[in-house]
C-alpha cells in the first residue's frame, strides 16, 4: 500500500470553537484530525508531522518557502508517494502557489483545508482530507503540480482563488473550472494543466508590496513604496490593465529607480493584455517598462515577484518570467 505524508500547519481545520470568546481558535493536533479521518487507512498508509498550527493570515512567505523546503525533504524519501498539507483558508492559494512554483517533482502535493470547524455542524476538514490523501497516492495526480482540493474538487495551485468567504465550494478556477474531481475515493481529471513554471531560488525578497486601482487614485501609494525601499510592486489594473492617469508618474519614478513593477487585472476572469493607447492605458504602460501578468490575481504575482527577486535582480529574466514563462526549468 502507497504512503503519504500529511503535514499539518493550522486553519480553520485544526479549530474549535473556544466557549469563553464564542471563536475558533486553534485546538486540534494533527492526530486528533486524523483520528476522524475513518477508513483511510484502507487506501494509503499515513505519516502524520506537525509543522505548525496557526490561522492563515500569520502565514509569511518566508514561512510559506520553509514549508516548500520541508515537503521537499518529505518527497525525496523513496517510500512516500506523495504528500498533503493542511492550510488556513485564507492565504491558501498563496501558499499553493509557492509550493507549486518551488517545487520540481513528479509526486503529487495536495492542499487542503476546511471552511467550517470542528465545532460547527457540516465540519468539512475529514472528507477534504481524505480526497487529498486519495490524491497523493494515485498515480493519476502525477506531474500535476500543486493540486487544491476541498468539496471533493482538484483545482491547480496556479489557477486557483478563493472565491467565497463562507461556503464549502470557495475555491474555484475562474473561466474553467476544476481540473478534476475526487469521486468514491478515485480521481478523474477533466483536462491537462498548462506546463508548469519552476523557480530554483531558497530566497524570497520580501519587500514587494501590492496596490490596488480605484477610480481616481494617484501615486501617493507607489511613491510611499519606493520611499520605504520596496523592490517591487504589483499593480491591479482595471479592466485589460488600465490606471488612473494620476498613477502613470509614480509608476515611471518606481521603474526609474529599478524597481520591478508588474501588471495584473482586477477582475475576477481575463488576462491583462496592452489593448488601449490612450494616457494610463496598456500600451502606454508597456512601453515604459511594466511586465504584464496575464491571469494571475495580484496574490499571486506579488508571491511569484518575491521569488524571482529572490534570486535575481534582472529585471529582464523577472520579465521572461511573467511574460515568456510556462517551462519547467528556469535556467533556460
Amino acid at each position: 500500500m502507497k504512503k503519504a505524508a500529511v503535514v499539518f500547519n493550522g486553519g480553520t481545520i485544526s479549530m474549535k470553537i473556544d466557549p469563553k470568546i464564542h471563536a475558533a481558535v486553534p485546538s486540534l493536533s494533527g492526530e486528533e484530525i486524523m483520528s476522524m479521518v475513518t477508513g483511510i487507512e484502507e487506501y494509503a498508509n499515513i505519516e502524520s508531522y506537525n509543522f505548525s498550527n496557526v490561522p492563515s493570515p500569520h502565514m509569511t512567505p518566508e514561512d510559506m518557502l520553509s514549508l516548500s523546503l520541508y515537503v521537499k525533504d518529505l518527497l525525496k524519501r523513496n517510500d512516500i508517494s506523495g504528500v498533503v498539507v493542511t492550510h488556513g483558508t485564507d492565504s491558501l492559494e498563496e501558499t499553493a502557489y509557492l509550493l507549486d512554483l518551488t517545487i520540481n517533482s513528479e509526486k503529487p502535493i495536495v492542499v487542503t483545508g476546511s471552511m467550517k470547524s470542528s465545532s460547527e455542524l457540516g465540519y468539512d476538514g475529514p472528507s477534504n482530507l481524505s480526497a487529498s490523501i486519495c490524491t497523493a497516492v494515485s498515480e493519476e495526480a502525477k506531474n500535476f503540480g500543486v493540486l487544491v482540493c476541498l468539496n471533493s474538487e482538484l483545482n491547480c495551485a496556479n489557477e486557483v482563488v478563493k472565491a467565497n468567504s463562507m461556503s464549502l465550494d470557495a475555491f474555484r478556477t475562474p473561466g474553467f473550472g476544476p481540473i478534476g474531481i475526487v469521486d468514491n475515493n478515485e480521481i478523474f481529471f477533466y483536462r491537462n494543466r498548462v506546463e508548469r513554471q519552476y523557480i530554483d531560488t531558497n530566497k524570497i525578497e520580501s519587500r514587494v508590496d501590492l496596490i490596488k486601482c480605484a477610480s481616481g487614485m494617484d501615486s501617493s501609494f507607489i511613491d510611499f513604496s519606493v520611499n520605504r525601499g520596496a523592490k517591487g510592486i504589483v499593480i491591479e489594473a482595471m479592466g485589460r490593465g488600465n490606471i488612473p492617469p494620476l498613477m502613470v508618474d509614480g509608476i515611471k519614478r518606481a521603474l526609474s529607480k529599478d524597481v520591478a513593477v508588474i501588471l495584473v487585472s482586477r477582475c475576477f476572469e481575463g488576462r491583462a493584455l496592452d489593448t488601449y493607447g490612450y494616457h494610463g492605458g496598456g500600451k502606454e504602460l508597456k512601453n515604459m517598462g511594466v511586465i504584464f501578468g496575464d491571469t494571475l490575481s495580484g496574490q499571486k504575482a506579488r508571491i511569484k515577484l518575491m521569488l524571482a527577486l529572490g534570486k535575481t535582480n534582472d529585471l529582464k529574466y523577472i520579465k521572461n518570467i511573467f511574460e515568456e514563462g510556462h517551462y519547467k526549468n528556469d535556467a533556460k
